[in-house]
């Protein structure tokens, strides 16, 4: 990939189509995690709605280690989208170009781990709960990176408020307007652009599951490798920016010391 367009997907300097490009890029990581995951672990990690209500059927039949493993989950979704927060807002602090890409590395970094060690830890005991608290925390550390980046207009790792809105824009697109004369009348029209997005972003999701699901039926671990490698690819260019402009500081202080 062009270093160009790198930069201008996970760069500080941040526009539309840089925010639709890294959130289909995203959304096909999202969909890959989620359909591995529930390969390996049974259960998808993206959709903190069915945790929630599986909690509550666990207390209903007095499963605890289901309650807990709910919870878990929960917190560990929350712990990831905290835990971006921080990682962008320090890096808007410090002015660093790295500010949206520190997240992406995190996620990689962590996705490696799973990769290499997914088929050691999956012979000891409490394998599945770590697993998935941990693919939990990787859910809500992305979705956090593209809501905060688009102002919460994009999401990539839950499809139902997606397709609500596909089913908004399309409702829009069959209206038809009635003549009225009145000045107060605003005719109904589909934001096309808005609905072309939504389509692509439910397709890359939909796509990153197959590859996702075929990906653990015939590799197993680590075919979360690949998916670690496109996130550090796309991180990279903003941190070596980070990392010549301190160059140039340094030698600068230096030069005038």
């Amino acid at each position: 990939m062009p270093v160009f367009f790198l930069r201008k997907l996970t760069g500080d300097h941040r526009t539309c189509e840089g925010n639709r490009r890294l959130g289909l890029s995203l959304a096909f990581v999202a969909g890959a995690m989620n359909a591995g995951g529930f390969m390996a672990v049974d259960q998808y990690t993206s959709h903190m709605t069915g945790v929630v209500s599986s909690i509550a059927d666990a207390l209903a039949i007095h499963s605890l280690t289901a309650v807990l493993t709910g919870i878990g989950s929960v917190a560990s979704f929350v712990a990831g989208a905290a835990y971006s927060a921080i990682l962008i807002n320090w890096g808007r602090h410090h002015r660093t170009h790295s500010r949206y890409a520190y997240p992406l590395l995190w996620e990689a970094a962590l996705l490696l781990v799973f990769g290499l060690m997914g088929g050691t830890l999956e012979l000891k005991s409490g394998f599945v709960p770590i697993t998935v608290m941990l693919l939990c925390f990787l859910m809500g550390l992305q979705n956090a990176i593209i809501t905060k980046i688009s102002n919460a207009e994009i999401r990539t790792t839950h499809m139902t408020g997606i397709i609500t809105d596909i089913g908004i824009e399309l409702g829009k697109a069959v209206y038809v307007n009635s003549q009225q004369a009145s000045p107060h009348y605003q005719p109904v029209h589909a934001n096309l652009r808005r609905l072309a997005l939504l389509l692509g972003l439910l397709s890359a999701f939909f796509v990153g599951g197959i590859a996702g699901a075929l990906g653990f039926k015939y590799v197993g671990y680590a075919s979360t490798l690949p998916l670690a490698g496109l996130l550090t690819v796309l991180a990279m260019v903003p941190l070596v920016d980070d990392v010549r402009t301190r160059t140039r500081l340094l030698l600068h202080y230096r030069r005038r010391g």
